[in-house]
């Protein structure tokens, strides 16, 4: 037979599991809950284990309180000089009410992104190419304050948008790279022209610098030979001035200068000269070599007597 008391509590029992699953509800970090009563707002649950009365109380809406990031398509915008460009952006916003979040719009997150697009061409309308394309950290600081202060409402706070690219039209694009090369050519062109300035006056410095060295170096040359020159000269007539005086303190003879006078006659005769002087009074000349031959060979007799 069935045990209908057995069947009964296994009913009780999931009916009890059904239940505990039903109104505990465990709320991970980041995160809360919206509750309803009977289709009005009554609580919003944070982190941790919360009861939910069965067949009353419905959980709205789940949010996360984490920054959540947005990456819109690119936006169709309008410079002030008409230049028609694609920009796309990126919104980090984080959600700070999640009841305002549930109940102030629906769908929030394409408010956001309408929003960012009429805002992003309401800021392109009034700048022009080049200031569009130069002005990024303007754009994104106009951008976050427009939406931070229109989706405050829905209790969403933007905490930054950045312009992730701009698009020009091709033809606008090919004229832009045209104007960077023609750019980069003429700072090329203008480095060369400086670089071999600064070539030729470095050249003409070391060239002048060497010459300067050179006739320096000459001068000095031609000092120190004339000061060697003027050295050797005056030694030489100081040698001089001492033979003369010690050949006057010795006191010459007639018959000693005769003698000196024929071995310069003789060096005189030997030489390459063509033509020699031969001294009238050749007699007195010859008496006077006789008696100088007469003075050394009796200086010189002595002499051979002692080595005997």
């Amino acid at each position: 037979m069935i045990d209908f008391g057995l069947i009964l509590l296994i009913v009780f029992i999931l009916l009890g599991v059904l239940f505990a699953i039903y109104c505990i509800r465990i709320i991970p970090q980041a995160n809360a809950y919206v509750v309803e009563r009977l289709g009005t707002y009554d609580r919003t649950l944070a982190q941790g284990v919360h009861f939910i009365m069965p067949f009353v109380d419905r959980i709205a809406s789940k949010v996360t309180l984490k920054e959540l990031v947005k990456d819109f398509a690119p936006q169709p915008v309008i410079t002030k000089d008409n230049v028609t460009m694609q920009i796309d952006t990126v919104v980090y916003f984080s959600i700070t009410d999640p009841k305002m979040y549930t109940y102030g719009i629906h769908n929030p997150i394409n408010a956001i992104e309408n929003l960012t697009a009429t805002t992003l061409r309401n800021i392109i309308g009034d700048l022009e190419l080049d200031e569009t394309l130069t002005s990024r950290d303007i754009i994104n600081s106009k951008m976050r304050s427009i939406l931070d202060e229109a989706t405050d409402p829905w209790g969403i706070k933007v905490h930054r948008v950045e312009v992730k690219n701009i698009i020009p039209p091709r033809d606008i694009q090919e004229a832009m790279e045209k104007q960077m090369r023609a750019e980069r050519e003429r700072r090329e062109a203008i480095l060369r022209a400086e670089g071999e300035k600064k070539a030729n006056i470095l050249t003409a410095e070391g060239e002048k610098e060497a010459m300067v060295l050179k006739a320096t170096a000459k001068k000095e040359a031609m000092i120190a030979e004339a000061e060697g020159q003027a050295q050797a000269m005056e030694r030489i007539f100081t040698a001089r001035a001492y033979g003369i005086q010690a050949i006057k303190d010795a006191a010459p003879n007639d018959a000693y200068i005769a003698l000196r006078g024929m071995e310069a006659f003789e060096k005189m005769a030997d030489g390459q000269a063509t033509k020699i002087i031969v001294p009238s009074d050749l007699q007195n000349v010859a008496t006077s070599l006789t008696a100088a031959k007469e003075l050394l060979f009796e200086k010189d007799a002595p002499a051979a007597e002692k080595k005997k």
